[in-house]
């Protein structure tokens, strides 16, 4: 298991950012390796996000000294979603199979986390987000027709596209994580427009669906001070509670949504008119 950590940045230092610097704070550009478990620990929030491909091997989720446990989940909460052919999440001996768009949910205290393929040539891309917790919620398995969806958007704006809420109060408890996946339909390409902050929450984004020689813009900053990242498919980025989160891609796409903080309010946001946006 590769864990990277990443500290907090204050606005005002991000607005002197390079390039190469935005780049370096705030994007996960290598979330899935063959045979591999790589993490970010963030200190925004201390969520961890990272990505999952088991082939040949069996992976476990560890503990240790870089997150002070003897076990990953001892004091942690954990949401999946699969977004790769069919694999088995297996919790202290239930297993869990994984279709491509099913998630679960993972409460603190499971001892013994791990991920394994149905079929090798066709291996599982679990991406998982980690968030601090202090009450043991039962597992739960999510598929995409089980999630809660919220239609937004239309054509004419561009951001036709569905929500689909899987660790969210309208569908189960969680201690604070929050996770989902918004699809865009063909022809719309912004995923949030007019854009928002919300103080009391961050959040990170997994851009996937990309087609090949498309990208994403993903926009960042405060309102009046925004900044972008050039995003491939299956990376992801990390958004401070300070910073509007939105993309614009050359073509439609399909991205996971997770969040830690304060409350799980979906509408405790802070819109901004886009016509104000610098």
């Amino acid at each position: 298991m590769e864990l990277n950590i990443r500290y907090p940045s204050n606005p005002v230092d991000a607005m002197t950012y390079t390039t190469e610097e935005l780049r370096e704070e705030y994007l996960i550009e290598k979330v899935f390796e063959k045979d591999k478990v790589l993490l970010t620990y963030s200190h925004f929030d201390r969520i961890i996000a990272g990505g999952i491909m088991p082939v040949d091997k069996t992976l476990e989720l560890e503990g240790g000294k870089e997150i002070a446990a003897d076990y990953f989940l001892e004091r942690r909460e954990l949401g999946i979603i699969n977004i790769g052919g069919e694999g088995i999440v297996n919790v202290d001996g239930t297993e869990y199979k994984m279709a491509s768009r099913d998630g679960l949910y993972v409460g603190m205290g499971a001892k013994k986390v791990s991920f394994s393929a149905v079929d090798k040539k066709n291996p599982p891309l679990f991406y998982i987000n980690s968030a601090t917790a202090h009450k043991t919620y039962p597992n739960r398995h999510i598929t995409i027709a089980d999630a809660n969806p919220r239609p937004l958007g239309s054509v004419e704006t561009c951001n036709k596209r569905t929500i689909y809420q899987y660790l969210h109060p309208a569908v189960m408890q969680t201690c604070q994580l929050c996770m989902g996946l918004t699809h865009l339909e063909p022809g719309s390409n912004w995923n949030t427009m007019p854009s928002h902050t919300h103080e009391r929450r961050m959040e990170v984004y997994l851009y996937f669906d990309i087609p090949e020689n498309n990208v994403v813009f993903h926009m960042m900053g405060q309102p009046q001070e925004t900044r972008h990242i050039v995003m491939l498919n299956h990376q992801a980025v990390i958004s401070p509670s300070w910073s509007i989160h939105s993309g614009v891609g050359t073509s439609n796409y399909t991205f996971i949504w997770g969040m830690v903080g304060e409350n799980q309010e979906f509408d405790d946001m802070d819109n901004i008119k886009t016509t104000d946006l610098r």
